[in-house]
């Protein structure tokens, strides 16, 4: 893949990773739709502003009809509401899976036709170390990015003969909004970006794009007691 031939929708991109996402791409070439449900707060000179809320068919329809030449969508759009599986708001657990979950699927469904009918494309689902393995709080948020996993790796293989790749991106945490209470070792969303889209431009499949990430990769495959020591 070239990047300067792509013509990019990254959802999620008036802030945090999303706008990273956003000016790599362009900085690369490429022509970009930057979709948020408050489009007046996407600042970036050069994208083309999108009303969208994933969990709204209705807008997501309404992007596709104004994006009919996009050839790489970038689902990065998110939430994070620290609810506890155990004892959470439901409200706010249906929530992460509505966005995580279902959105990304809509968003998919949607646009994978349109990949699909340009020739072919690629489709970048932003996962999570949290994909992998949980770390007893945020429970909500982990499971609805492990099901996002389960599902881009469902996707992967039901859309690759319509000449359509899907490929995952796997990082921990990073200093945006969305974790700036949180007291852990956290990238810069510009590196990761930039590890992003060289990732796409090698056509990968799993983009592993920090220590933490490739840590727990390589732990995951000793099962529950190499990930979870402390319960033996």
């Amino acid at each position: 893949m070239k990047i300067s031939e792509q013509i990019v929708f990254v959802t999620g991109a008036n802030r945090g990773f999303g706008r990273h996402l956003a000016l790599e791409l362009l900085s690369r070439g490429a022509k970009v739709y930057a979709g948020a449900r408050n489009p007046e707060s996407i600042d970036i000179p050069g994208v083309i502003p999108v009303k969208l809320d994933i969990t709204n068919p209705q807008e997501v329809a309404a992007a596709a009809m104004v994006a009919k030449d996009v050839t790489l969508l970038i689902n990065n759009a998110g939430s994070s509401t620290g609810a506890s599986l155990i004892d959470g708001d439901l409200d706010k657990i249906h929530l992460e899976f509505n966005t995580h979950f279902f959105g990304t699927l809509s968003m998919v469904r949607t646009f994978a036709p349109i990949l699909a009918n340009n020739g072919g494309g690629t489709i970048l689902n932003i996962l999570s170390a949290l994909s992998w393995v949980s770390s007893g709080t945020v429970g909500a948020y982990t499971a609805a990015k492990a099901a996002e996993w389960a599902l881009t790796n469902d996707l992967r293989l039901n859309l690759y003969p319509q000449n359509v790749r899907v490929a995952g991106l796997h990082v921990g945490f990073m200093e945006t909004d969305m974790t700036s209470s949180l007291e852990v070792p956290k990238s810069n969303p510009e590196d990761i970006a930039k590890i992003a889209v060289d990732g796409l431009e090698s056509d990968s499949f799993e983009i592993v794009a920090d220590d933490v990430s490739r840590k727990i990769q390589r732990v995951f495959a000793g099962g529950v007691s190499a990930i979870y020591p402390h319960l033996s």
